[in-house]
C-alpha cells in the first residue's frame, strides 16, 4: 500500500473533501487520514497531475519531500491532539512527537523551525490560542475548564500567553465583535 502526504488537511471536512475528489477522479484509496491517503496502487503522471490541480483547487497540496512530509506530521498530530481531541492535553510534547514519528525530538524540531520560520513549540502555542478563542465563542467551558483542557497550569498562565499571542486578554477577546479567528492552516 502507497501513502500519499497532503498538506493542510485540518479537519473532517478537509478529509471528507480530499476523499470526494478522489472518487470525482476515480482514484481508489483504501483509507483517508489527517494528511495522509492510503493507495494501493501508483498514480500515473496524468493522474498525478488531475489531483495536484483539484487539491490546489481547495487550498490543499501535495507534499513530495522527505521533510515536508515530517513537519505536515507535526503539524497534524498538534492540530488533532489540541482541537480533536476530548481529553484535556497532558502530554509532554517532545516525547509525544518523537514517539509518534520514531526520530529524535531535537531533529525534528530544528527541521521544523528551519522550514516553517517559527518554532515548533511557538507552532503548538499558536495552535492551541487558536483553540482557545474556539472554546471561548462556543461560551460553553469558563476559563479555568479551558485552561485544564489545554493543560495550562494556570488560568494566569492561559491568560498572559493569549495576550502575548492576540494582543488582547481572553476577556477582552470574547467581548470583541470582530473574534479574530484564523484557519488552522493559516496559524
Amino acid at each position: 500500500m502507497k501513502k500519499i502526504y497532503i498538506k493542510n488537511m485540518v479537519c473532517p471536512r478537509c478529509i471528507a473533501a480530499v476523499e470526494k475528489i478522489f472518487t470525482d477522479l476515480a482514484i481508489s484509496y483504501k483509507e483517508v487520514t489527517l494528511g495522509e491517503v492510503y493507495i494501493s496502487k501508483v498514480l500515473t503522471a496524468v493522474q498525478k497531475e488531475n489531483l495536484h490541480q483539484k487539491l490546489e483547487q481547495l487550498g490543499f497540496g501535495l507534499v513530495n519531500d522527505r521533510r515536508s512530509q515530517l513537519i505536515e506530521k507535526m503539524k497534524n498530530l498538534v492540530i488533532d491532539k489540541v482541537h480533536h481531541s476530548k481529553d484535556s492535553i497532558e502530554i509532554t510534547w517532545s516525547d509525544y512527537i518523537r514517539d509518534e514519528l520514531h526520530l529524535d525530538y531535537k531533529y525534528l524540531s530544528n527541521l521544523f523551525s528551519s522550514v516553517e520560520s517559527i518554532t515548533f513549540e511557538q507552532y503548538i502555542i499558536h495552535q492551541k490560542i487558536e483553540r482557545v478563542k474556539e472554546l471561548l465563542v462556543y461560551d460553553e467551558l469558563n476559563l479555568k475548564e479551558i485552561a485544564f483542557q489545554l493543560d495550562y497550569s494556570s488560568v494566569a498562565y492561559l491568560s498572559n500567553q493569549f495576550k502575548k499571542v492576540t494582543g488582547m486578554s481572553p476577556t477582552q477577546f470574547k467581548q470583541s465583535v470582530k473574534r479574530n479567528r484564523k484557519f488552522l492552516d493559516g496559524v
